[in-house]
């Protein structure tokens, strides 16, 4: 009965208990002319340390193990223009056939994604044409509209250059998204400063925005202080710009995000040391949804695959006393069974007070909209003390969104 009253009370949360007030002034437009040159709240058992990035090392435990997203944000903007000059923007949001981003990318004749259209009204069923030059070669690229449903439009794109890919089009016919509070269009500056000097994967629509202060100067400094770093992949949905604007977070929806882990951190994290420090909250949540996949194949080990997911919900509901190494021994059988080295999963996992960290024992991140996902995360670490850190933060000068200052959050 305890943990039923105390999901309750968790599903019961009010979005409006996540608010505070932010001064459109103090949402960073731009990055500043250097990456570390940000500064850093530093957040420990509940005291408050004024710094900036480029110090970060000297705030980290010895031999921690900081994990990043090596996602890359894609050109998903699509500008598309019909014969009676009305304009159509698609917003590649995940590849639906093939379903694996790679693949998808590596298409040479077509593929379908799941999209956000702007102007749908004006698009019927007409299939939109778009004269592009990729490496010296007239290429015709085509948009048809083949399914829409809850707000989301499958659009099959097709080219007549079968020695193109997918990957090459959209880099030469789409703009960078970046995030909406930003209020203006993307300019060539963000074409890097948009990305973390680590990107590798593309995927993304949006930046895991904490790494954005890392420079190869810090890297440095982390690895004099024998400080491991590793990775994972989580590609950054669209979603994460979305409000809670429902009464209760029970009746939030969270977006389906694909994340991807190799065998060999799994392993890492099983025999390290010293703390494991997520940069980011898609790091985070990539973290913590490996546990939950332990618990799932725990449970049922002969999953197939394609059915590897973390429920929104799953670890309110669940009675489990896994603990990390058995889960992450769990992945380990699997993958060892099936010979896979990355094992990858779709997540909807929503972290809010009254989560218990599985795996996660502290954070990097950036300052997040009021009433949104990621602030509900960050409440769940550091308890109420976040509203006198964003107070704190307010009352000084940090600058607050993906542009803007960092935070780093330790428990002893």
């Amino acid at each position: 009965m305890e943990q039923k009253k105390s999901a309750s009370a968790i599903f019961d949360l009010s979005a409006q208990a996540l608010d505070y007030p932010l001064p459109d002034e103090r949402i960073a437009r731009y990055p500043l002319p250097q990456r570390d040159q940000s500064n850093l709240l530093v957040w420990q058992n509940g005291k408050i340390t004024d710094s900036e990035f480029r110090s970060l090392a000297g705030f980290l435990p010895e031999k921690s193990l900081l994990v990043f997203n090596n996602t890359k944000v894609i050109r998903a903007r699509l500008h598309f223009q019909k014969a009676t000059g009305a304009h159509i923007e698609i917003f590649c949001l995940d590849p639906e056939d093939p379903a694996d981003y790679q693949l998808a990318f590596q298409q040479t004749q077509s593929c379908t994604w799941n999209c956000m259209v702007g102007n749908l009204k004006k698009w019927k069923d007409e299939i939109l044409v778009k004269e592009l030059t990729v490496a010296g070669k007239t290429i015709h690229f085509k948009a048809e509209k083949t399914a829409q449903e809850n707000g989301s439009v499958k659009v099959r794109f097709s080219w007549d250059e079968p020695a193109t890919d997918f990957a090459s089009l959209i880099e030469a016919a789409g703009i960078l998204p970046i995030p909406p509070y930003l209020n203006r269009e993307t300019e060539d500056s963000d074409l890097e400063r948009y990305q973390t000097i680590y990107s590798k994967i593309k995927g993304s629509v949006a930046a895991p925005t904490a790494g954005l202060h890392f420079t190869d100067a810090v890297f440095k400094r982390l690895e004099e202080k024998q400080i491991d770093c590793d990775e994972v992949t989580l590609h950054v949905g669209a979603g994460t710009f979305r409000p809670v604007k429902s009464e209760t977070i029970a009746e939030h929806e969270m977006h389906a995000e694909q994340i991807m882990v190799r065998r060999s951190l799994i392993e890492k994290i099983l025999n390290h040391p010293g703390k494991l420090i997520a940069v980011g909250t898609t790091s985070i949540r990539t973290l913590e949804s490996l546990y939950w996949l332990g618990v799932c194949l725990n449970e049922q080990p002969e999953l197939h695959p394609e059915k590897l997911e973390v429920g929104q919900w799953q670890p309110y509901h669940s009675n489990t006393t896994l603990t990390k190494t058995e889960a992450l021994e769990s992945i380990l059988a699997y993958m060892q069974k099936l010979k896979l080295q990355t094992i990858g999963a779709s997540t909807k996992i929503i972290i809010v007070p009254g989560y218990r960290f599985r795996l996660v024992e502290g954070m990097i991140t950036n300052f997040h909209q009021p009433q949104s996902t990621l602030l509900l995360l960050i409440s769940a670490f550091v308890g109420n003390d976040w509203k006198r850190i964003y107070e704190h933060a307010l009352a000084h000068d940090y600058r607050f969104l993906s542009y803007g200052d960092s935070n780093l959050y330790l428990k002893d």
